[in-house]
């Protein structure tokens, strides 16, 4: 059964051959078709490249996707997969309604998987969650979307369901990829001793968690360490972003210390002194966190970089609300919402991996040939 625990949905989570097939309309073969087998004239693969190079084009609506297809000249129609037909051999694309109904029934889960950048090699994973507010209905809260992100591209999400929260999804989430050797980092609320457990024990990872007052004992066991008189420290000064900010973070070594928590073996302080440029205020935040990693294997360099990558993630999720209006998007029925943001997670990647630094300007520029680039950057035949 699919991992995706929103819905009932009897559908394997792809293989890991599956999902690094370089011919995203070869992975997305491994997709099931959602709709009834009777009527059906387009292949599902069709639809959703479809779909994505919409998106890519800059859509942002069913309306804006079914536009984009319905303009489609037929060399494009052709490198997506639709059939020709009739005596002229004329390409027909989805309609706004097949299009609309195929992302509101498709497997989330597996979609996510086969259009997410795959984690293999990577140093680090960061997990974080964001609602996409818009769909939000008198009934129903807003989807609540789990995401695992690395080096700014989205591996994978899940939806979390309503009755429950992103703890219960966290395994779920990671559970189909190979995460030996590498480092998921996430914020205080899956700083879980389960997680930790997992992600040593059955992974094969190391963690960074973020330790806050959800565990008072073990946020008070930290903050008492002798900080003072650590020597293993490391200092980073950055401007950007109308202010100016120095990080120092320090590394202690507490296994003889007996703390609480599978694994650990450092613990981490992390200060943080922001300045803006134009007022002037300063602003300070210190960060607890601990590892499972010794001081050879990590030091406060490396420690000070993995926890900027946890902080990336929020840099994700910020461009889908600002660049893609996601928050006031009102995609609300069925599997949309989250095939939606994996759709926008598709585009993010697809851009950062040639070489767009902005992903507005990327967006951009891809709308100048919205026929042609998009399918040449997914590297569509």
């Amino acid at each position: 059964m699919c991992r995706q625990s929103a819905t009932v949905c009897l559908f394997k989570s792809p293989s890991r051959q599956q999902r690094e097939l370089t011919d995203v309309a070869a992975r997305l073969a491994a997709l099931p078709d959602p709709r009834e087998r009777r009527g059906r004239r387009h292949a599902l693969a069709s639809v959703v490249l479809a779909a994505a190079c919409a998106v890519l084009a800059g859509a942002r609506s069913y309306l804006a996707i079914g536009q984009w297809a319905r303009h489609a000249p037929q060399d494009t129609l052709a490198r997506l997969g639709f059939r020709a037909g009739g005596s002229l051999g004329v390409r027909r694309p989805a309609s706004s309604s097949t299009l609309r109904r195929v992302l509101m029934l498709v497997c989330p889960g597996g979609l996510a998987d086969l259009l997410g950048h795959h984690p293999a090699g990577a140093q680090a994973v960061a997990v974080d969650s964001k609602s996409a507010r818009g769909s939000r209905t008198d009934t129903s809260a807003a989807a609540h979307l789990l995401s695992a992100v690395t080096a700014g591209r989205t591996v994978s999400q899940l939806r979390v369901p309503d009755k429950t929260n992103e703890i219960a999804a966290f395994t779920s989430l990671l559970s189909p990829f190979d995460l030996a050797g590498t480092v998921v980092t996430a914020d205080a609320l899956h700083t879980q001793r389960e997680h930790a457990k997992w992600l040593v024990e059955v992974k094969k990872a190391h963690y960074l968690l973020v330790v806050k007052g959800n565990q008072p004992t073990l946020h008070a066991a930290i903050k008492s360490l002798p900080w003072k008189e650590v020597t293993a420290r490391r200092y980073d000064r950055q401007r950007g972003h109308g202010r100016r900010e120095t990080r120092s973070v320090r590394t202690l070594t507490v296994t003889g210390l007996h703390l609480d928590f599978p694994h650990v073996v450092q613990a981490v302080k992390i200060l943080r002194h922001r300045t803006d440029i134009k007022t002037g205020k300063v602003t300070r935040q210190t960060v607890y966190a601990i590892t499972d990693m010794t001081a050879r294997q990590a030091s406060p360099q490396l420690i000070g970089r993995l926890a900027r990558s946890q902080w990336g993630i929020e840099a994700v999720h910020h461009v889908r609300d600002t660049t893609f209006a996601e928050d006031a998007s009102k995609i609300r029925t069925g599997h949309g919402p989250e095939n939606m943001a994996t759709l926008r997670n598709l585009a993010i990647n697809t851009l950062r991996d040639a070489g767009y630094r902005s992903i507005t300007a990327g967006l951009r520029e891809v709308s100048y040939a919205p026929f042609t680039r998009p399918l040449d950057l997914l590297q569509l035949a």
